[in-house]
């Protein structure tokens, strides 16, 4: 079963192209047609000059929703990026796709983007565009907490927690979406733009009355009747020009990390490093030096617990603490050979006391991934596997420093949860085109799955033969090798962003950036406030 084989980045950026297009040429023509801008379009002129979108969840609903088209990047994009000098977060419907209509994982990915922007106190610009729930989808998307009456819950308390929030209306913003602007702190439409509980048709069809679309919900009506809107603006690009402004009486605010640190080897140069060594094993202490800054790494108990690679080393100025896979093995000094990308019981507690001595230094902590799993065994469980991993997860569940995680190879099982996977709040989690993400590694699942099947099989009184058995075999491993393809992971958010190797020291540096911007701030408790 050939789980590894790597995506090229030639085959990464050609998907994402097309990934930008977003609905495709036509629908951008009409959106065009309507004299509107499209999201990128809208968020270029947003951004300050020569400044790029750093870009989360573009993967969203990849390969997902085909019988109703599809919805590239869920409908909607999101990404930090700078505005009139300030970090911001942004949220932009594009009308591209559906006519920005809200699909299940345009929620989640709405929601994941408040999350972060709530975590690290960025402000919150919505371009809004959309047409409201796409109804044929309703019943996943209206009623439960991680749907769309979150996002607007969301909009009261990032408010109550002091983080602005801005919303620019430049085209349909409908039924229960309606809220979402009016819950903002300031609020901008474009002439031509709608905004109303209820359309001209449904009015009619509900009450019997005829009224028009600027009489129910123009701008000029909520500009100078209801006074719903703060500014009322001609176009896309005057509306934006003013939400520059706008976001430039915000404060502005120091950041710690410094890009221009020297690394202790050129990035670009990582992936030939890595590709000369497919499916081998690697020390991942001969990777760190293309991360992190041209500065000595102090590694943490450096002769126990040899599976995981802890240490001290500096990101943009900036010290930080790596908890890392080893992926080659390693002989303790009274204990049989380790395997690298296992943690052992040794690892476990290695990592969890160095995570409470980052905790307790107020380090940020940077998780490379590249794990099989836990040890298991007679003697790893005699040993307390199960003790001392508990004690790892409670330590990453309470965490307070800020989280990045990425993940390099494989992230598979409890080994996911141990090294900060997603349900353990990092700040930022990417991964690698070649990342793997599953409950347990492609061969030992397959087997698992064929042998589940055949069971069924036989319960019915069908014998397999041989020629089936492989059958069977080449359907079960296509489709767990589907399931483990990193850019199924990104279609369902489990990542944020999908970067190459060459790109890590860069996005590492950006999320630190972002992350470490508050930390004299009083930490935030996800436990206080759930997003």
């Amino acid at each position: 079963m050939h789980i590894d084989t790597v995506m090229s980045t030639e085959d990464l950026q050609r998907q994402e192209q097309a990934l930008h297009l977003g609905g495709g040429a036509k629908a951008i023509e009409r959106q065009h047609e309507k004299e509107r801008l499209t999201a990128r379009e809208r968020i270029k002129l947003l951004l300050d000059p020569e400044t790029p979108l750093f870009e989360l969840g573009l993967w969203a609903g990849w390969g997902m929703y085909r019988e109703w088209g599809g919805a590239p990047s869920a409908g909607v994009i999101t990404g930090i990026g700078g505005v009139s000098g300030r970090s911001v977060m942004i949220i932009a419907n594009d009308a591209t796709v559906k006519a920005g209509a809200f699909f299940p994982m345009t929620c989640k990915k709405v929601l994941r983007a408040q999350r972060i922007a709530l975590e690290n106190r960025l402000p919150i610009l919505y371009l809004v565009d959309s047409a409201g729930v796409f109804l044929p989808l309703q019943d996943e998307v209206f009623p439960d907490e991680d749907d769309f009456g979150r996002i607007f819950r969301n909009n009261a308390v990032i408010s109550a927690a002091g983080v602005p929030q801005f919303a620019a209306i430049m085209g349909n913003c409908v039924a229960g979406g309606g809220y979402l602007p009016v819950l903002c702190d300031k609020l901008l439409m474009t002439e031509g733009s709608g905004l109303y509980l209820a359309g001209p048709a449904l009015v009619k069809a509900a009450i019997g009355q005829n009224v028009g679309h600027e009489e129910l919900g123009g701008a000029a009506m909520h500009a100078a009747i209801s006074g719903t809107i703060d500014f009322r603006e001609e176009d896309d690009t005057e509306c934006i020009e003013r939400l520059r402004r706008l976001v430039g009486t915000l404060p502005e605010w120091p950041t710690k990390v410094r890009h221009a640190e020297e690394p202790g080897h050129a990035p670009v140069e990582l992936p030939t490093f890595l590709r000369s060594r497919p499916r081998q094993e690697y020390d991942i202490r001969d990777v760190l030096p293309y991360l992190l800054d041209k500065a000595p790494f102090d590694e943490y108990k450096a002769e126990y617990g040899q599976s995981l690679v802890c240490g001290y080393g500096r990101l943009g100025g900036v010290a930080v603490g790596i908890v890392a896979n080893q992926h080659q093995r390693s002989k303790p000094e009274d204990a049989p050979l380790q395997y690298g990308g296992v943690i052992y019981v040794d690892s476990a507690n290695k990592a969890a006391r160095f995570i409470m001595d980052c905790n307790q230094s107020r380090i940020p902590l940077i998780f490379l991934q590249d794990v099989n799993g836990f040890m298991v065994g007679r003697d790893s469980e005699q040993a307390g596997i199960i003790r001392a991993g508990a004690k790892l997860v409670n330590v990453i569940a309470n965490s307070v420093v800020p989280k990045i995680t990425v993940i390099v190879g494989g992230s598979f099982g409890a080994g996911n949860y141990a090294l900060c996977g997603k349900a353990f709040d990092p700040r930022f989690i990417m991964a690698w085109p070649n990342a793997r993400y599953a409950v347990m590694g492609g061969e030992q699942a397959a087997s698992t799955l064929l042998e589940i099947t055949v069971n069924a099989l036989r319960r019915t009184g069908h014998e397999p033969d041989a020629a089936e058995l492989e059958t069977l075999r080449r359907k079960v491993e296509k489709s767990y090798e589907e399931q483990t393809d990193i850019r199924y992971a990104a279609a369902r958010l489990w990542v944020d962003k999908i970067i190459t190797p060459e790109e890590t020291r860069a996005a590492l540096l950006h999320a630190l950036e972002i992350a470490t911007r508050f930390d004299d701030a009083k930490p935030f408790h996800t436990g206080v406030l759930q997003v």
